[in-house]
């Protein structure tokens, strides 16, 4: 590939690999590092490299408070209390990874964990104490064999922890952009990470299309859940991040890893976007799964019964409803009585509420729904991709921490421990100044869906790469992602928010269904009904995908299987190959 450079403090409209269809940057900042993202993850690593002395932008879709680490209702699992130990911890979260998980990046996680809430708490969080002790109270959820789940407000802790850094960013005033949807890497001439560019939605300092120059940017821009009809996560989980990768030519692991939370609230079966989520701490104080006739059926399909890992409950769930001929069960917590609700669990009872249900008198209906994201952007332990300069965390950032499932209330601790991980290697490798970006000449250009065919790939998904899956209906969905992009060629929708989300959102589907047509088994929440076995000799191993280079976005990619469960290093591409 050849590639020209544009005049020293200038940016061309695209990136030395593909790119969605824009209009050239219109303005332009520089800056050390550009972190996209304002959820745990991406707050915690722009707090870091600011301290490090580092020019730090934050790029958010939304307001900086409303990233998705806002709708966590859990908490933050860490081995805080007596008795508890990394090592109970780590073994909590390989058993519930089913043979995936990267035992050192879960061995970092578990470790560094409890020393990250503490400093979590010094920064301005307040947490959940026992009326008694005055100590932090600790909970217990589904897969863990401990009380480690710290929480606020009872069920409301993503918005204690994303208040408390959203302060911290403020009272540093660390720059943010908000109201941005990030578009494309920008490189330099030598493949190395030189920024991105961004569109902002709405009046302020900046709008329309521009561009943050800097050495390096983390990705920490959440789930993907809008892929599938009904989810937990917010209309903004679009997959932006995962998609801005793969076109940049990183690789993604583990997309096939979609967890499905077992207990969101069921609003019949035309419901679809974001979908209230019944905490799996509502089953930890106590709450029984129950059939329409009260029968718990979790008893006896595992020693954990309803406190199972989440994917063998979702699958008891639909197992069991589908010999009933129903689609959804329930979750009986009516003895919790009216104060506890109130207190506990507040959001979620003033949720039920608002639908119509009284968890205090009657049982909640339940049914599983798109929750989260195992896999993504290939890491190693730094947060570094495979291409250099170009970092990811949180949700959208694959670890080797949650192999085939995560554990209930890993995902805050992991934004926690590697985002501060992410900061200490950009700031170790210092503030680079960014080379002249350039655009690839010739190269190519990700296709444009109309907005409308969004609905269109949440319905495909749901259908045929959702809870239960098989080589039919994931071929099926395969082959109408295809059309879509097939019928989108000779067209050309203009370039926006809704069309590039559209965009995002389907080749982001089309890596995951490739991926789950290749593994031919069932682990984890992965689930395919023509392979109902665990298969540990031929699929004990990591699926890693990347565009060909070759081909259009959307055209073509490539899959390879890892020869064992151990991730390969991350290595940046040679630079005859950018």
């Amino acid at each position: 590939m050849t590639a020209h450079s544009r005049p020293p403090g200038t940016v061309g409209p695209g990136i030395a690999g593909s790119a969605l269809p824009a209009p050239p940057p219109g303005w332009n900042l520089d800056a050390d590092v550009v972190v996209v993202g304002s959820g745990v993850a991406g707050l915690t690593a722009a707090l870091r490299c600011a301290a490090g002395g580092a020019r730090t932008v934050v790029v958010t879709k939304a307001r900086l408070n409303a990233g998705s680490t806002r709708w966590a209702q859990g908490g933050i699992a860490a081995a805080l209390g007596e008795g508890d130990s990394p090592e109970q911890h780590l073994d909590d979260t390989l058993e519930a990874g089913v043979g995936l998980c990267d035992e050192n990046a879960v061995r970092t996680l578990v470790t560094e964990g409890p020393a990250a809430v503490r400093r979590l708490i010094e920064a301005g969080a307040d947490f959940d104490r026992s009326t008694e002790t005055g100590q932090i109270a600790l909970t217990r959820e589904g897969g863990h064999h401990r009380n480690r789940i710290v929480h606020a407000g009872g069920d409301a802790t993503g918005a204690e922890v994303s208040r408390a850094l959203v302060d911290a960013v403020r009272a540093q005033n660390i720059r943010t952009i908000e109201n941005a949807l990030v578009l494309d890497l920008l490189k330099d001439a030598d493949g190395h990470t030189a920024g991105v560019t961004l569109h902002v939605m709405g009046e302020g300092q900046h709008d329309g299309v521009g561009a943050v120059r800097a050495p390096a940017v983390v990705l920490a821009t959440g789930g993907m859940g809008q892929v599938f009809a009904a989810t937990t996560n917010p209309a903004v989980s679009t997959g932006d991040g995962v998609a801005l990768a793969l076109r940049a030519g990183a690789e993604v692991s583990d997309l096939e890893f979609v967890q499905f939370h077992p207990t969101v609230l069921y609003l019949g079966p035309e419901a679809e976007g974001q979908q209230p989520l019944i905490s799996e701490a509502v089953r930890g104080e106590g709450a029984h799964l129950v059939d329409a006739d009260g029968v718990r059926f979790m008893q006896g399909a595992h020693p954990l019964a309803e406190l199972a890992p989440r994917d063998i409950v979702a699958k008891g769930i639909m197992r069991h409803a589908a010999e009933q001929g129903t689609d959804h069960m329930y979750l009986d917590a009516r003895h919790f009585g009216a104060a506890m609700w109130e207190t506990r669990f507040p959001t979620i009872f003033a949720a039920c509420r608002d639908h119509g249900i009284d968890p205090v008198t009657e049982p909640i209906p339940v049914a599983p729904a798109a929750h989260y994201a195992s896999g993504g952007i290939r890491t190693d332990l730094s947060g570094r991709t495979t291409v250099p300069g170009l970092y990811a965390c949180g949700e959208a950032a694959c670890t080797g921490v949650h192999g085939a499932n995560r554990l209930a209330s890993n995902s805050l601790l992991e934004g926690l421990v590697f985002a501060e991980r992410i900061a200490e290697s950009v700031l170790a490798a210092g503030h680079r100044a960014p080379g002249a970006a350039v655009v690839a000449e010739g190269g190519p250009v990700a296709p444009l869906l109309p907005a409308a065919a969004r609905t269109r790939v949440q319905h495909v998904m749901t259908a045929g790469a959702g809870v239960l899956r098989s080589a039919r209906s994931l071929s099926s969905a395969a082959e109408e992602l295809a059309a879509l992009t097939a019928t989108a060629e000779g067209k050309s929708p203009e370039p926006g928010v809704d069309t590039w989300e559209t965009a995002n959102l389907h080749l982001v589907a089309r890596v995951l269904v490739a991926a789950a047509l290749r593994r031919e088994e069932t682990r984890g929440c992965h689930w395919r009904e023509d392979f109902p076995d665990r298969d540990d000799e031929q699929w004990r191993r990591h699926i890693v995908v990347a565009l060909d280079s070759a081909e259009r976005p959307g055209a073509r990619f490539t899959l390879r299987t890892t020869r064992t469960a151990a991730f390969p290093a991350v290595a940046a591409p040679p630079k005859e190959q950018q």
